[in-house]
């Protein structure tokens, strides 16, 4: 399945939804449709374990075969703006190579498709392209030996930018949670960054440089990770968008993508 957090044109606030071709369910209206209401924000459906989610496959399946019924539910994708997958989640762990787990703010996070404003002062901000792991049900103390899988619902991406090694205004996060059923391995995935169509970065996940299983097991050391909560994957050294010299400016836009699978594009603007 394809998850989405996002806001539509109506009054109203944040709403989930799931991928139907080329529209999106949501999966709250739909649910009325058919038996009790299920949650309308990604944290509440996550935190409703797996049965839950076996719903929204149920739902979306029918709504494909039956869209009359579920007419009110459903909307094109090109009506709808993209939030980060979870707006809100309690942890953000970002790993990268050599650096401890560095977290971040709730509140920097923004969607597929955003608009990021760029200080003048910017001279070096490069990007790579990150895979985030979210958390599906609690992880207290889980060890590396532990699976790990089975704490995760699926992935996203991150476009994580940096200037000289620092943390960006903004966080991209999405488009979707890919849950894991439609990954065959998640350690199996091309990761590519490109900028202004042009291919920068190309990565195996294989290459990862920590794999699940030790973030996990540091992260959820000292404080339980609760659903919705994200991990995100550090690439190798030297695998960000700006290396060799080609920073980024007002005007590019930079999309990370899972290879054949979902893309994450951010256009940067003038501060």
């Amino acid at each position: 399945m394809r998850l989405i957090s996002y806001l539509t044109g109506t009054a109203g606030g944040a709403r989930i939804g799931v991928r139907v071709g080329h529209r999106v369910l949501d999966i709250e209206a739909a649910s009325r449709v058919d038996g009790e209401p299920l949650p309308s924000t990604m944290k509440g459906l996550l935190r409703e374990g797996r049965g839950a989610l076996s719903r929204v496959q149920a739902l979306a399946r029918k709504a494909q075969s039956d869209a009359g019924r579920f007419s009110a539910a459903l909307c094109e994708e090109r009506a709808i703006r993209f939030l980060p997958p979870v707006p809100d989640p309690d942890r953000f762990a970002c790993t990268r190579e050599g650096s401890p787990p560095l977290a971040i703010a709730a509140a920097a996070l923004v969607g597929h498709g955003a608009k990021m404003a760029v200080p003048a002062a910017v001279q070096r901000l490069a990007c790579e392209p990150a895979l985030v792991f979210v958390i599906g049900r609690r992880a207290a103390a889980v060890k590396a030996s532990d699976d790990a899988m089975d704490y995760a619902v699926g992935v996203t991406l991150f476009n994580d930018f940096t200037e000289a090694g620092a943390n960006g205004a903004s966080s991209p996060v999405g488009p979707e949670i890919v849950t894991m059923d439609e990954l065959a391995d998640p350690y199996d995935l091309w990761l590519t960054c490109s900028v202004n169509g042009e291919e920068r970065v190309r990565v195996s996940t294989g290459e990862l440089a920590r794999g699940l299983p030790a973030i996990l097991e540091q992260v959820s050391r000292t404080k339980a990770l609760e659903p919705g909560d994200l991990l995100s994957m550090g690439l190798p050294a030297a695998g960000a968008a700006g290396a060799k010299g080609l920073f980024l400016k007002p005007g590019d836009v930079v999309e990370s993508g899972i290879e054949g699978i979902t893309t994450l594009r951010t256009t940067l603007v003038e501060s």
